[in-house]
């Protein structure tokens, strides 16, 4: 099996973004074209074909859930050496079958590689599969707000893990 993992170009890999967030997400949890551009994003590809998709941002701590836009304090606050890890996606006909856990052992690579200190990323309450694999990879809960999603309502459970960076 060969396994890549390969930047996505902005703008030209837009529309694929878009239409891989259709494929794996609820209408509810779509990235605007704005929220992409916002993001430093990554295919996950296996024997060529594009299985799974990631997006960070990067010096950023996820507080959204907290600081909503209407106080005017922001989305989420800079914090030097945090990782948000926005989304992490696996096509539906692919899942199952042990890619997510690859994909989560090369965001930490990553992480390490790129010098950052701690990750921190978050799901919906019901998406049980996704708090399980960040708890096999040592992430703790740091907090769950209620109501954060929409059409579904639903939780967000927010998860911090704390990594050390590879020295250089």
């Amino acid at each position: 099996m060969e396994v890549e993992f390969k930047s996505a170009v902005l703008p030209a890999d837009l529309r694929r973004l878009r239409a891989f967030d259709r494929k794996t997400f609820p209408p509810s949890d779509l990235f605007s074209i704005e929220d992409w551009k916002e993001y430093e994003s990554y295919w996950m590809i296996i024997d060529g074909t594009t299985v799974g998709c990631c997006a960070f941002q990067k010096h950023v701590d996820f507080q959204e859930d907290i600081r909503p836009k209407a106080t005017g304090c922001g989305l989420n606050p800079r914090m030097q050496g945090s990782l948000y890890i926005s989304t992490t996606g696996i096509l539906p006909k692919y899942q199952g079958a042990g890619l997510g856990s690859l994909f989560k052992s090369w965001q930490i690579a990553y992480a390490r590689r790129n010098g950052f200190h701690r990750i921190v990323t978050n799901t919906r309450s019901r998406n049980a599969r996704m708090i399980a694999l960040n708890r096999k990879f040592g992430f703790r809960i740091l907090r769950t707000t209620p109501g954060y999603y929409r059409d579904p309502t639903d939780s967000t459970v927010v998860m911090e893990l704390r990594v050390k960076p590879n020295s250089r």
